[in-house]
Parts: C-alpha cells; sequence; structure tokens
C-alpha cells in the first residue's frame, strides 16, 4: 500500500470532486460546463474563487452563499469528500499503475452518477455509455486474457437487472440497466458481489422508510443508483476476497 501517494492524490481529487459537481449541476440539463463561471443558484452571483475552495469554503462560509445567505445544499462537499476518499483508496491499494487510474475514473463516475440519480432521478447515457466503452476497454488492454470475463460480467449484470425491470417495471429504469454494464466491466466476475450488496442495501433503506412513513413509503420513489453504486465500491475493493470467502464455504 503507497501512503504517500495516496496523500498526494488526495488535493488533486478534491478539485475533482469540484468540477463533479459542475458535471452534476450542468450535463443533465445540456448546458456548458465551461461557461459561465459558477454562480449561486438562488441570487445568481458569480463565485469568487476564495469561495470555490473544496469543502474549505463550505466550512468557511458554514453551508451559505457570501451574498444572499442562501443554504448551498450537502452535494457539494459530499462529492468533492467522496472522490477524494475513493481516489486516493484506489491509488493506496493498487499504488501507481493502470489498475488504479481505471479504477479511480470508475469510482469518479460511480460519485457523479450517484448525485445526479438522488437529485435529478436520472442516469445520463453522456456519463453511462462513454464510461462503459473507457471501462471495458481499458480492463481488457490491462488484462486480455480476462476480456471474456470483463463482456460476460458487463451483459450478465445488465440482463439481470433488465429482466428485474421487465417484472417490475417500477422498481427501476434503463438507466438502471445500463449502468450494470458498467459495473460489470469494472468488476468482472466480482460484479455478483455488487449487486447483492446493492441489492440488500436498498432493501434495507426501503424497510427503514416503511417503519418510518407506513403504508405511504409505497409512493415515494427511491434512486436505485446510488445503492448500485454502494454495493459496486465494495465488490471493487473487498468483492475478490468476499466472493472467495463464499466459494470456500462448498
Amino acid at each position: 500500500m503507497d501512503v504517500a501517494l495516496a496523500v498526494f492524490v488526495f488535493a488533486p481529487a478534491l478539485a475533482l470532486g469540484s468540477f463533479l459537481n459542475v458535471v452534476a449541476a450542468r450535463l443533465p440539463d445540456r448546458r456548458s460546463l465551461v461557461k459561465p463561471r459558477s454562480a449561486c443558484p438562488s441570487c445568481g452571483t458569480e463565485i469568487a474563487w476564495y469561495d470555490n475552495v473544496p469543502l474549505v469554503s463550505y466550512a468557511v462560509l458554514r453551508g451559505k452563499c457570501r451574498s444572499c445567505k442562501a443554504h448551498i445544499g450537502w452535494r457539494y462537499p459530499a462529492v468533492e469528500l467522496a472522490t477524494a476518499v475513493l481516489v486516493a483508496a484506489c491509488f493506496l491499494q493498487w499504488g501507481w499503475s493502470g489498475r488504479a487510474l481505471v479504477n479511480a475514473y470508475f469510482c469518479a463516475a460511480l460519485v457523479v452518477l450517484s448525485a445526479i440519480d438522488a437529485e435529478r432521478r436520472i442516469l445520463p447515457d453522456l456519463i453511462v455509455l462513454p464510461s462503459f466503452a473507457i471501462v471495458l476497454a481499458s480492463n481488457i488492454a490491462l488484462e486480455p486474457d480476462r476480456a471474456v470475463e470483463w463482456v460476460a460480467a458487463s451483459l450478465g449484470a445488465s440482463l439481470f437487472l433488465f429482466l428485474a425491470l421487465v417484472a417490475y417495471p417500477k422498481g427501476m429504469g434503463m438507466g438502471d440497466v445500463k449502468l450494470a454494464l458498467v459495473l460489470g466491466a469494472a468488476l468482472g466476475k466480482a460484479v455478483s458481489v455488487g449487486m447483492m450488496v446493492g441489492m440488500l442495501s436498498a432493501l434495507v433503506f426501503s424497510v427503514f422508510l416503511f417503519a418510518q412513513h407506513g403504508m405511504g413509503a409505497r409512493k415515494m420513489y427511491i434512486p436505485f443508483g446510488p445503492f448500485l453504486a454502494f454495493g459496486a465500491l465494495v465488490a471493487l475493493f473487498a468483492g475478490d476476497a468476499v466472493l472467495d470467502a463464499y466459494l470456500g464455504l462448498f
């Protein structure tokens, strides 16, 4: 494990997380990611550079716009911190390598997709499909002997969710089915662990909602993407160990 490298990439990963916030805010509306400069959504005042420092500015401003004092959403620090922690964890586990770069990209994609799905209830093809192509091609290039595994895992995971969608259309959307392609391409055989953890975590959350709201919870929409992302992260960092332990029981 390379602790020094993980510490070194943490600050740049925070900056990446700040950019992912721009992506989450603008890409679903097909707005430019470059212009105009970031501004407060409440008063329209442009955000100065010193108010746009990842995590620090949010803490200094106490989660409020400097101009109008409107509340700054939880997504901004959450995306920045999650991106930095996950990217650093990739380099901590895999060192300076192609595997770390691919997995760091995969983690960043999961973070921004989770943020968008939580707020907008969509998983944009503009992120999902290119991510599938990038992750699949990169993994095949890194480990060509596992090419069949990467492809089979992608198709198998996506088919599984597609059949679930056909059986229960209200449970998820086609965005989740497409996201499963990315999960399979990144995780290979460990995608089974990611899917299981994702579905179990969604089930636990659903039980919690029913306990809090009773039958009214049936009318609440729960975005499935963040739960799939959570399961995928568990599988990415511990999936092979979990899978080997499970198979060792037989």
